[in-house]
């Protein structure tokens, strides 16, 4: 079975306009990288697992944030790497300058032997519905459009 992730996309309404929250990832490869490089708060998680409790686990440790719910189920999305990623929404008006990430590390420069670390997240940020598909991986738009979707359908 192919790896898969767990994630949590908070949303709210601003201004009449739907936002989401997404998270850049850290470390030297994305730092100069912007649109089609944000993601939803996601990691990886085991068989014996269960996915939602995972969501909540990784989007804490990459934000230092725990949404309380209710979670809106979202459809599972097989990304362009093979990866499937499972993904909640839940109705949140968090503050993105409390953004506490765990850390990872890795050589950097690669071939230097020196151990560096860096964030798994360096920044999050609130972004519009059009905004939001343009800054996030091609492989999750399909979260940001069920989402509106869904949420415009219960008005």
């Amino acid at each position: 079975m192919g790896k898969k992730s767990a994630g949590i996309l908070p949303y709210r309404r601003r201004n009449g306009r739907l936002e989401v929250l997404l998270v850049h990832p850290g470390g030297p490869f994305w730092k100069n990288k912007d649109l089609g490089a944000w993601s939803i708060a996601k990691g990886e998680y085991e068989e014996d697992e269960e996915p939602l409790q995972a969501a909540l686990r990784e989007f804490f440790e990459e934000t230092g944030h725990r949404p309380s719910g209710p979670f809106l189920s979202l459809t599972s999305r097989k990304q362009p790497s093979g990866k499937r990623v499972d993904a909640w929404a839940t109705e949140s008006d968090w503050d993105p300058s409390g953004l506490i990430s765990n850390a990872f590390s890795m050589e950097w420069p690669k071939g230097s032997g020196r151990i560096r670390e860096f964030p798994e997240v360096d920044r999050a940020e609130w972004f519009d519905i059009p905004e939001g598909k343009q800054r996030i991986r091609p492989g999750q738009q399909g979260f940001l459009e069920e989402l509106s979707e869904k949420l415009s359908s219960n008005e």
